[in-house]
């Protein structure tokens, strides 16, 4: 007897996660193997990139897994869901982005060889990811999310090398080629997904125990996101500013999204959903002039504007682009990731123009995602094209990344369609009991309810 409907699509992620994991242990066993110099024991480069890339590391790999993760339990009843997905997604894309980056850029005589900033780059293409899920969060299966990834990350090493090898963009912290990428794919998912408005779940309003335990993951992003900004910067004086510009900015997008929050409600109070995110504003908006030469104050201001943009846009422009174009955007990423990084990459145009070439010449500098130095990947120092070329090139990434994003999103979008993948009915949308197995049956649908939600979602 065939499988009812419905089960096929359990059996689905395990076999799609089996394969993918098979097909790579065979594809590691064939063609990766760690760099030369990792196999030296005494090898002074690899004991360079353990004391200076690994503490970066570690830090970044507690936002990913923990801070981001919890910041996406505002969901009450979808907080295992979300963590575990989460940390699925993230061991997901770094693999795949691994296979893909080697295959592109590190594949000699046969071989690929493995080291830590390679790894880094390849999480790096993984934060996309966890990104743009944020806008389809909770309404749809874990087989949608991992055949989003599998298109996501080949598309963003794509765009990435365009902007950053073609174009010559300056983007120390990923501000234009991950946060506003991965926005605007999420978007453009979401709307080819959805295509009409969603109606407001009953399991979508978060209590306040789950807004605490997303403010707890705020304050653990919040307090790891310079690491993640300077970890590509050249040791020294670029990476002091990287940190020291980034901890100004996300300082002032704090109390400025104390004071915007309370403003605009009209008992004062503060909205958690608004500090979730106004906090973290600065931090992406900062990324792309992180390690540049410019006063301490310009860092404060971009902060500054990032939350107001941030907060107003939760405010104001979420329900609007809900109600003129059907756009579901579940964890207002557009006001975190994608308002935020248009205005840091605006600044960045401004503070190149305001830069004389010296400054340039000795002051703009990061690693590639390919290991080497950006300015020579863009032919040397910015006299070959002048101070105005590189504002050019700057503005031409921006657009570049909305664009490309945008409609690799849309064409995404329309993939996860299928009914192989197994979008769950809206019925049983933003419910752990859907994919776990839940002890406690207080907090979880009843045996009657979930019988008839299975019925419905049979009959669909």
């Amino acid at each position: 007897m065939a499988a009812p409907p419905f089960t096929r699509p359990r059996c689905l992620l395990p076999l799609m996660l089996g394969l993918f994991q098979g097909a790579l242990l065979l594809f590691f066993a064939l063609f990766v193997t760690y760099d030369e110099s990792s196999l030296r024991a005494e090898d002074a480069s690899s004991t360079n990139q353990v004391y200076t890339t690994f503490p970066f590391f570690q830090d970044i790999q507690v936002m990913l897994v923990v801070g981001l993760g919890l910041l996406l339990t505002f969901l009450p009843r979808y907080g295992l869901s979300a963590l575990t997905h989460n940390f699925l997604l993230l061991n997901f894309s770094m693999q795949w982005a691994l296979v893909l980056q080697g295959l592109l850029h590190h594949f000699q005589h046969g071989q690929i060889y493995l080291d830590l900033h390679k790894v880094l780059t390849a999480e790096f293409a993984a934060v996309t990811v966890l990104i743009s899920v944020g806008a389809i969060l909770g309404r749809t299966s874990p087989c949608q999310m991992l055949a989003m990834a599998t298109c996501e990350v080949p598309i963003y090493l794509a765009s990435e090398w365009v902007i950053i090898n073609s174009l010559g963009v300056l983007d120390v912290g990923g501000t234009i080629t991950i946060h506003i990428f991965s926005c605007y794919f999420g978007l453009g998912v979401s709307k080819a997904l959805f295509g009409a408005a969603q109606p407001l779940h009953p399991k979508e309003t978060p209590t306040p125990r789950s807004d605490l335990m997303s403010l707890v993951g705020m304050l653990i992003l919040w307090v790891f996101w310079p690491s993640f900004v300077a970890v590509l910067c050249q040791p020294g004086d670029a990476q002091h500013r990287a940190i020291l510009n980034t901890l100004l900015a996300m300082s002032a997008s704090t109390v400025t999204t104390v004071v915007a929050s309370s403003l605009l409600e009209r008992d004062g109070r503060l909205s958690p959903g608004h500090l979730q995110n106004g906090s973290l504003a600065g931090g992406v908006a900062i990324g792309v002039v992180a390690d540049m030469t410019m006063p301490p104050v310009a860092a404060l201001a971009l902060g500054t504007l990032s939350a107001v943009v941030c907060v107003l846009g939760f405010r104001f422009l979420t329900p609007f682009l809900g109600k003129k174009l059907a756009l579901q955007d579940q964890c207002g990423i557009h006001n975190l990731h994608g308002l935020p990084g248009i205005v840091g990459a605006t600044a960045s145009v401004m503070v190149i123009l305001a830069a004389s070439k010296d400054t340039s010449r000795s002051h703009f500098s990061q690693l590639s995602p390919t290991g080497g130095n950006s300015s020579e990947v863009v032919g040397g120092q910015w006299g070959d094209h002048g101070v105005k070329g590189q504002a050019s090139s700057q503005a031409a990434g921006l657009a570049v990344a909305i664009s490309a994003s945008l409609l690799s999103g849309l064409l995404t979008g329309a993939v996860l369609r299928l009914p192989c993948l197994a979008r769950p009915p809206e019925q049983l949308c933003f419910d752990d009991s859907l994919y776990f197995k839940i002890q406690d049956h207080t907090e979880s649908l009843t045996p009657v309810s979930t019988a008839e939600e299975v019925a419905l979602a049979l009959k669909e």
